[in-house]
């Protein structure tokens, strides 16, 4: 038994749709998220910059004596996983090989689509585990840059003339294409669920990246005896920014999907 805190983190606040899975699959544990909300997106950013932006906020979530991280973002996780698992002695989770294991499950003509950041379908990184994991499978990655901060922005409801144009844009290649499973490869698109499901219909299997990572750091912990003890009471977050946080509890309500009262600190992740 372990009762030492969960570190969860993203380059905004899509991560909280991982926070939002965490707490319904793990309830006894405790969490501690940040949101770097002073440089989203990663999407459209360098390698390098990604990488050194990664490093920031795993040095300020280990500040906390964690036993594991999760890293809620695909942009991360495609570019930086294995140097920040090389770097730092602590079990961290991406999003990418749990979703591919999923996508794979569930498709019956083995032709998968994936959405995601610029960054994460030119790391090709979604596509090279899909194939190692099933060299028969075809692939077809889609770069959605515009979905970060729309949804960042609010702009994710059904209706919204903005979102809607733009997803069809992006979705309907994919769909002519003829896949039969959708990756959303980003934390936070499963905002936009009813959109793409819409556009996609209802043959169109979606798998969430966050919620997959969510249950492989289940299986990991399990596996270390690292979880808290089950049925206790004592499971809760910490939510940590690093711009303003006033519209914290606004839009953290809407990512977890639950009227909160969370107050978000903000911190100078340029310290780290």
């Amino acid at each position: 038994m372990d009762m030492r805190p969960i570190g969860v983190f993203d380059s905004g606040l899509g991560g909280l749709t991982a926070v939002r899975a965490l707490r319904q699959i793990l309830p006894e544990e405790q969490l501690i998220y940040f949101g770097d909300t002073a440089r989203v997106p990663y999407g459209g950013r360098s390698r390098e910059t990604i990488l050194k932006y990664a490093r920031q906020d795993v040095r300020f979530l280990r500040s906390f004596d964690l036993k594991a991280i999760l890293i809620a973002c695909g942009t991360v996780t495609t570019t930086s996983l294995e140097t920040l698992q090389a770097e730092n002695p602590l079990p961290i989770v991406g999003v990418v090989e749990p979703t591919c294991r999923r996508a794979l499950l569930v498709t019956k003509n083995k032709k998968v689509g994936i959405i995601a950041t610029l960054a994460s379908i030119r790391s090709g990184a979604y596509e090279a585990v899909l194939r190692r994991l099933d060299p028969s499978v075809e692939v077809l990655g889609k770069p959605c840059p515009l979905f970060v901060p729309l949804v960042e922005n609010g702009r994710f409801r059904p209706g919204d003339v903005v979102i809607e144009t733009v997803a069809r844009e992006y979705l309907e290649p994919l769909k002519a294409a003829g896949i039969d499973t959708l990756i959303l490869g980003c934390t936070h698109y499963p905002l936009l669920t009813e959109i793409i499901r819409d556009v996609m219909g209802p043959e169109v299997t979606l798998v969430s990246a966050g919620e997959e990572s969510a249950f492989e750091l289940k299986r990991l912990l399990k596996a270390g005896g690292l979880r808290a003890e089950e049925g206790a009471h004592c499971g809760g977050a910490d939510f940590y920014v690093s711009d303003q946080p006033e519209d914290f509890e606004r839009i953290a309500s809407v990512f977890l999907q639950e009227n909160i009262r969370y107050a978000a600190r903000r911190i100078d992740i340029d310290q780290y």
